[in-house]
């Protein structure tokens, strides 16, 4: 009853503080310029993708939904995981898109790939307003609306707009994030738990959950919701890793999917050092340089979000989400995708374009909208690769 009537009252106020307000004055206090926006530089994105693809007689809807990992979200989606006789499994993949898409599929006439499409652009949505939320709380509501916006004109942001999970796990890592923030403990372990079955990437976020309780917990040891926010964290991701190495045989069965199907892992950054010096040193694809570009960026960002002194939980997740990337090895060409989901390391633009002056924002805005345009066109006409 407590919560109810909490909830009740934050309504009420909530309501108080917008009554009287025109109706577009109403709007321009919410989330929704944060979202329009974000959804314009989406939709930019995707109709210069439409041009280049009926130019080259491909369809727009391939491209988003039954391509490179799409393939294998649709086969989960389709027909469930493998039986893991073979390395080169789809268990590699984590459940919670493509069963969520399972269900979208069964209960609406999309189809398994409109279902996958629709479910990552309202994840890609429910992301947005989750990074607006952030802004505001950590600065002000024009920080937030380009926190939001800037997210969907990032070079790689295409992939927001394909069957892909970026989208889903950016929704609950930030709204879990702005919990964490917020003390939220009770959202933050849900949020925490239910990312664990969308990506392996979930660990930078246990991280940051775990970590933020134990403190909570030092400071109050009464109180019980950091304690259970401490304790469901981990447990989609350990419950999904427990579960392949059941169907496997082996309690490492999908580090071992990974290592020996998809020659993937970790050796510290060997890899990734020898490949950008490589990518520097000689011709290359495109795509290598802006992948080389965007780790360093996101170096740099890191560096500007220690000194802009960020709440330690985003520096944590950016951090661990930047060692586990550039420490892997193999798949280069996705590292840049990989960082997607480092939502924190864009607070310093934005708050950058947050200060600027509106025709100012308005071209830097344009500009990189355009930029993210034709490179997701190269990611899925020109490259060859997943993106």
């Amino acid at each position: 009853m407590a919560i109810v009537e909490s909830l009740t009252r934050r309504l009420r106020n909530s309501d108080r503080s917008f009554s009287g307000l025109p109706f577009w004055e109403q709007v321009k206090r919410s989330a929704a310029p944060a979202l329009a926006g974000y959804l314009v530089v989406r939709l930019i994105g995707v109709g210069i993708l439409w041009i280049w693809a009926s130019a080259e007689n491909q369809s727009l809807l391939g491209l988003l939904g039954n391509k490179y990992d799409s393939v294998w979200y649709l086969q989960i989606i389709n027909d469930g995981y493998d039986d893991g006789e073979s390395a080169h499994s789809n268990m590699a993949f984590f459940p919670l898109y493509p069963m969520l898409a399972r269900v979208l599929a069964a209960i609406t006439p999309l189809g398994s790939m409109g279902a996958a499409l629709v479910l990552s652009w309202a994840a890609g949505l429910a992301a947005a307003w989750g990074l607006y939320v952030l802004g505001k709380h950590l600065h002000d509501r024009r920080t937030g609306i380009f926190l939001a916006v800037l997210w969907g004109a990032v070079p790689h942001a295409v992939v927001e707009s394909m069957a892909y999970t970026e989208t889903l796990f950016t929704a609950l890592a930030v709204w879990a994030l702005y919990a964490v923030l917020a003390k939220r403990w009770l959202m933050a372990g849900l949020l925490c738990l239910v990312a664990g079955l969308s990506r392996p990437t979930a660990t930078a976020l246990i991280a940051v959950v775990g970590l933020a309780a134990l403190v909570a917990i030092f400071r109050k040891p009464s109180d019980w919701r950091p304690w259970v926010a401490l304790v469901v964290a981990p447990v989609g991701w350990v419950g999904y890793l427990a579960w392949v190495g059941y169907r496997m045989g082996r309690f490492d069965g999908w580090f071992y999917i990974e290592d020996e199907g998809w020659n993937t892992g970790w050796d510290g950054g060997g890899y990734t050092l020898n490949f950008a010096t490589k990518v520097l040193t000689e011709e290359s694809p495109l795509d290598f340089y802006v992948v080389t570009l965007i780790m360093l960026l996101a170096l740099a960002l890191f560096a500007h979000s220690v000194i802009q002194r960020q709440p330690w939980p985003l520096l944590l997740y950016s951090a661990v989400l930047l060692v586990t990337t550039i420490g892997g090895y193999e798949m280069y060409n996705a590292k840049a995708r990989f960082l997607l989901v480092a939502v924190p390391l864009l607070l310093p633009v934005a708050t950058a374009l947050a200060r600027t002056r509106t025709a100012g924002a308005i071209v830097t805005m344009s500009t990189l909208t355009l930029i993210s345009a034709y490179f997701g066109g190269y990611l899925l006409l020109v490259w060859g690769w997943s993106p």
